[in-house]
């Protein structure tokens, strides 16, 4: 099942208000705003991906933990890119000095900030140009490091503010560099 684009422009185009409205009053539903302001729904992962985005989720949870540097996201967390799109990352991270920037109102419904870091990990039925395109939105909204991990490929291909993307066949480990210090993820899990 691959994201349907639905353009309600013609008819309405939904405030950021209504936007969050729309997605409280269908739970069930996740979706996501391009920055045409086009909607996107986005299906559910499968058992494989769902358990591999939860193992990596960890392995955040847990450096974040011990560093106490930031904050976490889970995929269910929409941010409110500066473009104006709406995107929900796997994994996201912000540096606390700048969530701390927030009021508690600004965080409690769709944060209007880019995170430091994103994560996506492609499910089989993914695009990989629409997960490529993502991503470089995610840079050009000033994401300082992105990972799109790629299970069918094999693949890593690292995203880095200002950089060209790197692309790395089958590794075991990321570090997360100077954006995430100290963090390594093992890869070994996703490629089994």
């Amino acid at each position: 099942m691959t994201s349907i684009t639905v353009n309600f422009n013609d008819i309405i185009q939904l405030s950021d208000d209504q936007f969050y409205q729309l997605c409280r009053n269908n739970p069930d539903i996740k979706f996501e705003r391009n920055v045409k302001g086009e909607i996107v729904i986005m299906p559910p992962t499968g058992g494989g991906t769902g358990n591999r985005n939860i193992e990596i989720g960890a392995d955040f949870v847990i450096w974040n933990r011990q560093v106490k540097l930031g904050v976490l996201f889970d995929s269910s967390t929409c941010f409110k890119l500066p473009n104006g799109a709406n995107r929900s990352p796997d994994v996201s991270w912000i540096r606390k000095d700048r969530w701390d920037t927030l009021t508690a109102e600004q965080q409690e419904k769709f944060p209007a900030i880019a995170p430091d870091f994103v994560l996506e990990l492609m499910s089989p039925t993914d695009s990989l140009k629409e997960t490529q395109a993502k991503m470089q939105e995610y840079m050009s909204n000033q994401v300082k490091l992105g990972w799109l991990i790629n299970r069918k490929l094999r693949q890593v291909e690292i995203y880095r503010l200002g950089k060209p993307t790197e692309v790395l066949e089958c590794p075991m480990q990321l570090s997360g560099e100077d954006i995430l210090p100290s963090f390594i993820l093992d890869l070994q899990l996703v490629w089994k």
